[in-house]
């Protein structure tokens, strides 16, 4: 049997003051759909297309409950998680595809 793996991440534009928490099975895809705007709604709204953090998960569920313990915490500890992963908040694309 195959792993599937699960990513939790942190989405930005490029000046850096939108953040967008998701979670994905695929996150090269899932990154390239923000970046080109496949999807309408917020992401595409705010022009989210940087990729600054992510975790790799094997069990969906933890994936999922990840996901919403970022979404309920404060702009700082998300900016914290960032900055101690991605200090520059650099791309991470580039790195994952």
């Amino acid at each position: 049997m195959q792993i599937k793996y699960y990513y939790v991440y942190i989405a930005t534009n490029k000046i850096n003051n939108v953040l967008y928490t998701g979670v994905t099975n695929n996150l090269v895809r899932r990154i390239y759909e923000h970046r080109e705007k496949l999807v309408p709604g917020f992401t595409s709204q705010y022009n989210i297309s940087k990729l600054v953090w992510f975790e790799v998960y094997e069990d969906i569920k933890e994936a999922i409950n990840r996901e919403k313990q970022i979404k309920g915490g404060s702009r700082k500890k998300k900016l914290d998680l960032i900055k101690s992963f991605n200090p520059s908040f650099e791309d991470l694309y580039e790195n994952i595809v």
